[in-house]
Order: C-alpha cells, then sequence, then structure tokens
C-alpha cells in the first residue's frame, strides 16, 4: 500500500448502467498532472477495480499521474459496445474534470492489460474518430486484439503449460453475440484497415503468452501506419505475470512519462 496516494471512487453514467470510477493521485504532487485511463483485465466478463489496483498505484507514483481506473460493464449482462463506451465516457468525464482534480486534460493516455487492452485500443480508435479528445499515448500490455483466434501461438501454449482455448471463446461468445461484431475496429483492431492517426503507443507482450502475436502483429501494422510505436516482449513471462511485473511496469512507466510530459 501507497501512504502518499490519494484515492477517490467515484461512480458516475455509463453507456447502459452507472459505473464506478477509481481514481489515484500522488498526495506529493503539486503540479498539474497528465491524466491515465486504465482499463483492467478479465477477459470481457470478469474483473474489476481491485484487479487493476497495483497497476494504478503504480503508474500514479511512478509516472506523476492522476490515473482513472475505470470499472467498466461485464458482459454477458453488457455485451459490447458497453465496455469500451463506458470507457469513453470516463475518458469524457476525467477531460471534463480535469482541472477541478489539477490534471491536465491536454496530456491524456489509455492504458489496459488484457480485455482492457482491446478496451483501450477501442477508445484510441473513438477518440481518434469523434474528435473531441486527442490522445497522447496508448499502452497495450498482453492485449486481446483478435476475436477470431486464429492468431494463437501453440508453441507459447505448451510453454506456459497450456491454455484453455474453449474458456477464451466463451469470452468472446459472451461479448460478442452477433457475427457483425466480431470484426467490428473497435473491438479487432487486427481488422481494420485505418489505423493511421492513432497515438504513439507501447505494446507489451509476454513470451509465453499463447496471445502474444496479437499484440505483436498489432505493433507491426501501426509501424506501417505510420503511428510511432515501440513493443517489448518479455522473456520468460506469462501475461498473468506482467501487471505485477516491475520491468513490465516500469516500461510503461518509462513510455508514458515521456509521451506525457509537460
Amino acid at each position: 500500500m501507497n501512504p502518499n496516494l490519494e484515492i477517490q471512487d467515484i461512480p458516475i453514467s455509463g453507456h447502459a448502467q452507472h459505473i464506478m470510477l477509481r481514481c489515484y493521485r500522488p498526495t506529493f504532487e503539486k503540479r498539474v498532472l497528465p491524466i491515465v485511463l486504465y482499463c483492467h483485465g478479465g477477459g470481457f466478463v470478469a474483473g474489476g477495480l481491485d484487479e487493476a489496483d497495483h497497476q494504478a498505484r503504480v503508474l500514479a507514483a511512478q509516472v506523476g499521474a492522476w490515473v482513472v481506473s475505470v470499472g467498466y460493464s461485464l458482459a454477458p449482462r453488457h455485451p459490447f459496445p458497453a465496455a469500451p463506451e463506458d470507457a469513453y465516457l470516463a475518458l469524457q468525464w476525467a477531460v471534463g474534470h480535469a482541472r477541478q482534480y489539477k490534471a491536465d486534460g491536454r496530456r491524456v493516455a489509455v492504458a489496459g492489460h488484457e480485455a482492457g487492452g482491446n478496451i483501450a485500443a477501442g477508445v484510441a480508435a473513438m477518440a481518434r474518430d469523434r474528435g473531441k479528445i486527442r490522445l497522447a499515448a496508448q499502452v497495450l500490455v498482453a492485449p486481446l486484439l483478435d476475436p477470431s483466434m486464429t492468431r494463437l501461438l501453440p508453441a507459447a501454449a505448451q510453454a506456459a503449460g497450456g491454455i484453455d482455448t474453449f474458456a477464451r471463446a466463451q469470452c468472446y461468445r459472451a461479448y460478442l453475440p452477433g457475427a457483425a461484431h466480431s470484426v467490428h475496429p473497435y473491438v479487432a483492431p487486427l481488422e481494420s484497415r485505418r489505423l493511421a492517426g492513432l497515438p504513439p503507443t507501447l505494446v507489451v507482450s509476454a513470451e509465453r503468452d499463447v496471445a502474444r502475436g496479437e499484440g505483436e502483429q498489432y505493433a507491426g501494422r501501426l509501424i506501417a501506419a505510420g503511428v510511432p510505436t515501440e513493443a517489448r516482449r518479455h522473456a520468460g513471462a506469462c501475461h498473468v505475470d506482467l501487471p505485477s511485473s516491475t520491468a513490465a511496469l516500469e516500461d510503461v512507466a518509462a513510455f508514458l512519462c515521456r509521451h506525457l510530459a509537460a
């Protein structure tokens, strides 16, 4: 626990229901801070603010940022597009209340782990398309970006001791009840033909993650589209290791510090 953080839970109106935001601000910081919107993992059907607590605390302290963690709506009760729309509403709320919380609505990043990486990528595309908020960066940590599940890496699965692809498919089925949703650019960015204009991106992957190729292929596609992009692969790690990995969080913090500098 970090006693030097001010933490506050704030309810806002989401896409289909009220959602909770958990905001983290370093108490020792008197300057105006950048904003980091963080989306937790959980396969679209589980997880919550507690799951993202460690990451949010570390980033608030190391980046010197006002971190807004999003308790977005979960499937199957609230399928796509509820989660990314919730996160976009949270982004709008954060930017709209930036001055009140001594934050800078012009220095904003989105970040997420696993399913949260998918949602963060969707929010980045939504912000670009809707033109109301300009993001300075996006960070995708072991993101799930391929609802077709055609890019899984069997060798990585064996190295990680196997993976329940049926459970992963069930999660996608709960989140994407309509067939057309599985290729929507806000949930399947690897299928998008329009990647230009997205913010500078960091993709963090784990060597022993069966979905490692999704994030790494996305990084390559972003580079081809002219988006400043960095990729970091952590040797020997599984995707579940990255949210608590000191090395991975240092990568994320360093990237955000560079792109959110005043």
